[in-house]
Order: structure tokens, then C-alpha cells, then sequence
């Protein structure tokens, strides 16, 4: 091709037209990649720069997954603190059910050591003969006429808080107008009251619960209370009266508590009978004849519990569920409740130097032993107070440490919101380094090819000037 020689205005036309050619497929590379900076011979500054900044983007997207996966196993140990709290309100509810159970079997009860006097009744069993037995026929008179009464039964209850409710038998004829000899109240004699209006009346009270045992025995119970009494008394009339009726006519006698005596459950024997379970009886002769004989039986409540068998059982398998609950609470083989040593960590950064950002998470032993709590025995009284006492303390560990989870989520959430934007910026910023402005580039493309048309027309015009040498030829 350098044998053939063009004329300075071909030459120069044809080398404006290459220059639009390059230029040309300059710009349609650059439409069709949407860079303006595809390689570093572009421009090397912004090149290497974009490069740069998309690496980074990169990596910090990489970082997302691992930030991911760590609200995951944060909302994991969440779901688990959440279920064991149910469960520890469960077992609370267990125990507050053996409480109850204890309270109601650790009452106070009175009972008179043998039937009452039968003299003069007829009947099958020695209950029906006792229930039948009128007050009068055991020796008591003047029971509701107001005043001082000749003969009164007063059975009186105390509550652990000390507040006292009592069956006053003179003032129960009083207030609803029976008597000895009228046992309905309808002002007809005739109608004598007995043991089984007495136990009737004493159980609508409210007081206690009365009956009669089998062998005619009168029985007093009450649930829940600190102490019972029982207070017997009736005018004789004959001085130093004893308890169990050998000299006189001894009411205690009559209603069968004529052997009863104090009981001292103290080891060793203190004689204060008041301590829980002991029973105090005195026997008070009147001064002289015709003075009131009083019998006193006060019982201090027992510290008998329940058969709490059934809840032990519950509880101890609320133990174990909490065990379980607490080993199934991971994910992607990270669990932060099952105990220490389980820890953690979320990079928040691409740097593993000091200058790199992160997050330690403390795993904690939210287990039953983690917790300090322990399989019950027998859920006696003092038992299932320590038991509701460790539960309500581990109701306590559990809000501290779902308080320390839900910050550290809250700061994981924090920063993946951060890393999205920051690769945002990163990529935004790469982008304008190197992206071309297609408007720009579609209106260059434009101009190109009315250059490059032009260009043509100017070849072949200074071409025909070549032409027209060759026409003086001819």
C-alpha cells in the first residue's frame, strides 16, 4: 500500500475519516457496556478507584450473611427464653397448688377420747344414739335466757393473720330464738335440741366442721387456721368437781372429754403446748358449789402436709422440659441459652486487625441447673416456699438476660441496616467513576455519523479534483 500515493486532500480526508470510525466505535463501546471507563487505558485513576470501592462493597456483602445468621440465633434464644418462662409460671402454678394442699391438711382438730354419754337415747349405732342425745340430758341449762348463761359451748377459730370467728352457742339461741327445749326456734316446747342440731349449727357458722365419728366421738376440724378452742362450761352443784366426773356432775364428762389431757409434742417436753400440733386442756372447778365448771381445749394447728406425690411428679417433668427446651434452642448449630463458653461474635467489618469492628455475644445456662433450680421431693411447706422462692429468682435471671439479648439484637439490627447502606455508597460511588452518560454518548454517536457522512463526501470530492487531471489525458 506505500507504492500508492494519494493526494494531500484524499490523505487528509481519509485520515479524518478513520479518526471518525475510532471515535465511532469508541462511543459504541461504551453504549453497549454503559462504562465510559472499561479498562485502565480509559482512565487509570478512576479504574483502579471503582475497583477499589466494589471490592469492598463485596466484601461487607459477604459480612451480610454472617449478620444474618446472627439475628437468627438472637431470635432463636429469644423463642427459648420466652418458652421456659412459660414453663417456669407453670411449675409456679404446681407449687402454689401443693401450698394450698399443705394449708388444707395442716389444720387444727379437737376431738373428745371417747363417746359422748348415750344415757337415755335409743338407736342402731352408737352415733345415731349420740346425735340423738339432748343438751339437757348432758347436764346443760339456762343456754340462751340472756345474761350470764348457767351452761355455754363456745368453739372459737384464729386465722394465721390472728383475726378470730366464733360459735357462741348462748348466743346463737339468743339471736335466733331457740333453746334447750325448742330446738326449731318457733316458740313451741317440745322439740329438745340435740348433738345433731348442735353439730348443725356449728358447721352453718362457718367456725369449724363438726360430726360425730363412728363411736360416737364429737369431732372438730378447721383448715387453714393457726389455732381451735373449745370452751365447755356449766353451773354444779357441788364444789371440787373433777374432770372426769367421779366427784360431782363434771361436763367434760358428759361430752366425753373425761380423760382428756394436755399434749406436748416438744422434744424435749417444754410445757407450753404451743407449739404446732400441741394441745392445751385445763379443767377449772368453780370456787363453790354452784360456781361454773369450765373445760378448755385449745390445738395449735400441726405442720402436716399433703400427699403432694402427683405435683412432685409435674414439677420434676417441668425440670426436664426446661432441659430440653433450653438444647433445642439453636440455630445453625450456634445455641446461647445451653450454657457457657457458646459465645457468639458478628464481624461488622472487612478487617481482621485492629482495626476491625465486632460484636461479642455472651452465651448464659438457662437450663434448670443453670437457673439453680432442682427436682422436688416431696413439696412439703418449707419446701415449696424455697421452690417458689428460686423460681421467682430465675423468672428474674430470665427478664436480665432477654433484656441483654434484645440489646445486642437490636445493635445487630443496627448495624446490617448500616452495612446495606454503606455498600450502597460504595457502589453509587464506583458507579460515577466509571459509567458512561448514555445521552451524552447516543448525541456524540449522532454527531459521528454526520461527521463520518460528511467525511465521505469530502473523500469523494477530492477525489473527482484527482479525475479531472485524467480528463486533460485523454
Amino acid at each position: 500500500m506505500s507504492d500508492i500515493t494519494l493526494s494531500a486532500g484524499v490523505r487528509a480526508n481519509l485520515l479524518s475519516l478513520q479518526n471518525t470510525a475510532d471515535m465511532m466505535a469508541s462511543t459504541q463501546n461504551r453504549l453497549a457496556t454503559g462504562k465510559a471507563v472499561n479498562s485502565a487505558l480509559d482512565n487509570p485513576s478512576n479504574f483502579f478507584t471503582s475497583k477499589g470501592l466494589n471490592a469492598r462493597a463485596g466484601e461487607l456483602n459477604n459480612l451480610m450473611d454472617s449478620i444474618g445468621n446472627a439475628t437468627k440465633v438472637l431470635e432463636a434464644a429469644d423463642n427459648g427464653i420466652k418458652a421456659i418462662t412459660d414453663l417456669i409460671e407453670s411449675a409456679q402454678s404446681t407449687v402454689k397448688q401443693a401450698q394450698s394442699a399443705n394449708s388444707d391438711a395442716a389444720g387444727t382438730n379437737i376431738q373428745s377420747d371417747s363417746n359422748i354419754d348415750t344415757t337415755g337415747t335409743t338407736g342402731a349405732t352408737t352415733k345415731a344414739r349420740v346425735e340423738s342425745q339432748t343438751l339437757t340430758a348432758l347436764g346443760m341449762t339456762g343456754v340462751g335466757n340472756g345474761g350470764a348463761a348457767d351452761s355455754n359451748l363456745v368453739i372459737t377459730s384464729t386465722s394465721e393473720n390472728g383475726v378470730t370467728s366464733t360459735f357462741d352457742l348462748d348466743a346463737h339461741f339468743a339471736a335466733t330464738g331457740k333453746a334447750l327445749d325448742d330446738a326449731n326456734g318457733d316458740g313451741t316446747t317440745g322439740d329438745n335440741y340435740t348433738i345433731s342440731d348442735l353439730v348443725d349449727d356449728i358447721n352453718a357458722s362457718g367456725v369449724a366442721t363438726a360430726s360425730i365419728t363412728d363411736d360416737g366421738r364429737l369431732d372438730l376440724k378447721a383448715s387453714g387456721n393457726s389455732q381451735l378452742s373449745l370452751t365447755i362450761t356449766d353451773q354444779d352443784a357441788t364444789d371440787n368437781t373433777t374432770q372426769d366426773g367421779a366427784t360431782g356432775t363434771s361436763i367434760a364428762a358428759a361430752f366425753g372429754f373425761a380423760a382428756s389431757a394436755s399434749e406436748d409434742l416438744s422434744s424435749p417436753a417444754d410445757g407450753d403446748y404451743v407449739d404446732a400440733g400441741e394441745t392445751a386442756v385445763t379443767w377449772a372447778d368453780g370456787a363453790a358449789a354452784g360456781d361454773v365448771d369450765t373445760l378448755t381445749i385449745v390445738n395449735q394447728a400441726g405442720s402436716t402436709d399433703a400427699d403432694n406425690s402427683e405435683l412432685v411428679s409435674q414439677f420434676n417433668s417441668i425440670m426436664d422440659q426446661i432441659d430440653e427446651l433450653a438444647r433445642d434452642a439453636s440455630f445453625n448449630g450456634i445455641n446461647l441459652i445451653n450454657g457457657t463458653g457458646n459465645d457468639l461474635t458478628v464481624a461488622f467489618n472487612e478487617y481482621r486487625d485492629d482495626n476491625k469492628s465486632e460484636l461479642t455475644i455472651a452465651s448464659a445456662d438457662l437450663s434448670s441447673s443453670g437457673l439453680s433450680l432442682t427436682d422436688a421431693s416431696s413439696l412439703s411447706s418449707d419446701e415449696a416456699s424455697l421452690k417458689l422462692d428460686s423460681l421467682s429468682q430465675a423468672l428474674t435471671t430470665l427478664r436480665s438476660q432477654s433484656s441483654s439479648f434484645g440489646s445486642n439484637l437490636n445493635t445487630v439490627t443496627i448495624r446490617e441496616e448500616f452495612t446495606k447502606n454503606m455498600m450502597n455508597t460504595l457502589q453509587t460511588g464506583a458507579d460515577q467513576l466509571v459509567l458512561a452518560d448514555t445521552n451524552e454518548e447516543g448525541a456524540n454517536m449522532l454527531a459521528l455519523q454526520t461527521r463520518q457522512s460528511l467525511s465521505t463526501t469530502a473523500l469523494s470530492l477530492a477525489s473527482q479534483a484527482d479525475q479531472a487531471v485524467l480528463s486533460f489525458l485523454r
